[in-house]
């Protein structure tokens, strides 16, 4: 039996595209959390997979010519994944080309700025900073966002799917179309996106993918008061280089 893929995992859209990716394709894998709200993506056994430190990351047992690789950057992982199960990534170059082309999308387009707007949403601390300020980022990536999912609902326009046949750009881009409730987002506005969504968390395999994060969402969320969450934030958001 093939030894398990470790994978440096918290539950974030970043961090559910992995799992849903390994769920489909088949491959064991185990979970080893990175609390990224009490500092974990710091400490020197992360970095040393994890040079960003962000997670996900993973690290394969079995890579090239039967040696260990770890694998960085969410997008690289799914493309690493998609290469060597040959599954969800295109039967054909131009197959390969749209697959890519829409994985490469959500990682520079749709999930930072989904992340940006949820921020000026509903973190950034109105008490302290000038309102002109806030109110300009949130306006920005929040109408940003909507162009965004304007552009997957043409996308998505007489497809199931994003790139033809379900592909690992699908498995990118879900997690972060779920965010749309703090995003503003009305899905009825996007009817081809919510059946598209439906769609793909309708997925055994991504239902499984899902849940096995559930465990690790203890504590207060971000939003909460409280000296937890407030140190939570200072981690998240106050990093600088070291």
């Amino acid at each position: 039996m093939a030894q398990p893929i470790e994978v440096h995992y918290w539950p974030t859209p970043n961090g559910h595209k992995v799992t849903i990716a390994l769920e489909e394709m088949g491959l064991p894998y185990e979970i080893v959390p990175v609390n990224i709200g009490r500092g974990d993506q710091f400490k020197p056994e992360f970095l040393a997979i994890s040079p960003n430190n962000r997670m996900p990351a993973i690290v394969d047992p079995d890579g090239p010519g039967g040696q260990p690789i770890s694998v960085f950057e969410s997008g690289a992982i799914l493309q690493y994944l998609g290469r060597k199960t040959g599954q969800f990534y295109g039967a054909d170059e131009r197959g390969r080309v749209a697959v890519e082309e829409w994985l490469m999308w959500q990682m520079a387009n749709f999930g930072p700025n989904s992340g940006q707007a949820n921020h000026f949403r509903n973190y950034a601390p109105a008490v302290t900073r000038d309102q002109r300020h806030l109110a300009y980022g949130a306006n920005r990536y929040s109408n940003e966002v909507h162009r965004l999912y304007g552009v997957l609902e043409k996308r998505l326009a007489g497809r199931d799917y994003l790139a033809g046949d379900y592909s690992i750009a699908d498995m990118a881009t879900a997690p972060w179309a779920s965010a749309w409730p703090v995003l503003g987002i009305h899905l009825d506005e996007f009817p081809n996106v919510k059946a598209w969504h439906e769609r793909v968390l309708a997925r055994d395999a991504v239902k499984r993918a899902l849940a096995r994060g559930d465990h690790l969402r203890r504590g207060p969320g971000l939003q909460a008061s409280g000296k937890e969450a407030e140190e939570a934030r200072r981690v998240l958001f106050g990093q600088r280089a070291r």
